[in-house]
């Protein structure tokens, strides 16, 4: 059960000592996450430490794609989904999560909700390319494979943190969804785009997961409010007037129990000029904006939590 009005972050911090970045973790917020680290190597970025297990990957450097050869690494990759164990992400690519299971271990008891995070399949698809530097997003065959590669990041993230947890949160950072319908990704079809979020916060809900969906910036909200998460997190500073643009389905997301998490905390160079009223000030002008539309203040207190803006 989530208490509403818990903190938490959207993934990424700036530090580059994963014990560091736990320490800021544990001691700020109210639902603990495991830090992702970019600063400390290119293997933390988002399209990297998702990408361990993937056929045909290539990463040389800085440099990472899908090089098809030879169909055996297609049917390696379908018997490991076979065995259900997930997809592992090992220490090199995620210092943050394995100081973070420290820490965990160290603890008396189980804590009431943690959270772990994955990059959204529509931000992999059309950020990982092949030799051809052609996103894999075009690639039907590609583009399942990388489905399934996410859904086994997620199954292990769940299976390992539920240990330590009565509830595991796991979000799905798309910041790509937030350019649809520009000119990069006119090719990008809307449909195929729900189908590939749906599928994944359905496994997040299968696995017994909370699911969530981060987008920064603006994007096409009832697209994704149609995947029907369980918490909805956006940019709350700078995009707090977009949500009720929709009135019918941000209602209907509300009504049906889900959480809204408020990115209220710029993660720009505004946050030298905030302050804390200022900020609660933001909060009510984004809730004064979704009562205007008929839903009920009591439900958006009980129901919101929040966040920084992005990470």
């Amino acid at each position: 059960m989530l208490k509403s009005f818990s903190t938490t972050g959207i993934g990424s911090l700036p530090h580059s000592d994963p014990v560091e970045a736990c320490r800021v973790v544990f001691d700020s917020v109210d639902i603990p996450f495991w830090p992702q680290l970019p600063h400390r190597s290119f293997l933390e970025l988002m399209v990297p430490q998702y990408s361990e297990g993937f056929p045909f990957l290539r990463i040389e450097g800085e440099d990472i794609r899908v090089e098809r050869a030879e169909d055996q690494a297609v049917a390696s990759f379908y018997e490991a989904i076979g065995n259900k164990k997930g997809f592992p992400i090992s220490r090199e690519y995620a210092a943050g999560l394995y100081a973070f299971m420290d820490i965990l271990r160290e603890k008396d008891q189980k804590l009431d909700v943690v959270k772990g995070h994955v990059t959204g399949p529509l931000t992999f698809t059309l950020s990982l390319t092949d030799d051809q530097k052609r996103p894999i997003f075009f690639d039907e065959e590609m583009r399942e494979l990388a489905l399934e590669l996410l859904k086994g990041k997620v199954s292990w993230q769940i299976d390992l943190l539920r240990a330590y947890a009565d509830d595991v949160i796991i979000f799905i950072d798309e910041p790509i969804f937030s350019a649809l319908g520009t000119s990069a990704y006119l090719g990008v079809d809307t449909a195929e785009a729900s189908r590939l979020l749906s599928g994944l916060v359905d496994h997040i809900r299968d696995c017994g997961g909370i699911s969530g969906i981060h987008c920064c910036s603006k994007a096409d909200w009832p697209l994704v409010l149609s995947s029907k998460p369980d918490i909805f997190n956006f940019d709350a500073y700078f995009f707090w007037d977009t949500i009720g643009l929709y009135p019918e389905e941000i209602t209907s997301f509300v009504n049906n129990g889900g959480f809204i998490a408020w990115g209220v905390v710029p993660t720009t160079e505004a946050i030298r000029d905030v302050t804390t009223r200022g900020l609660g000030e933001q909060l009510e002008r984004g809730m004064s904006s979704l009562e205007k539309i008929g839903i009920p203040r009591d439900r958006l207190l009980a129901q919101a939590l929040l966040t920084p803006s992005c990470g």
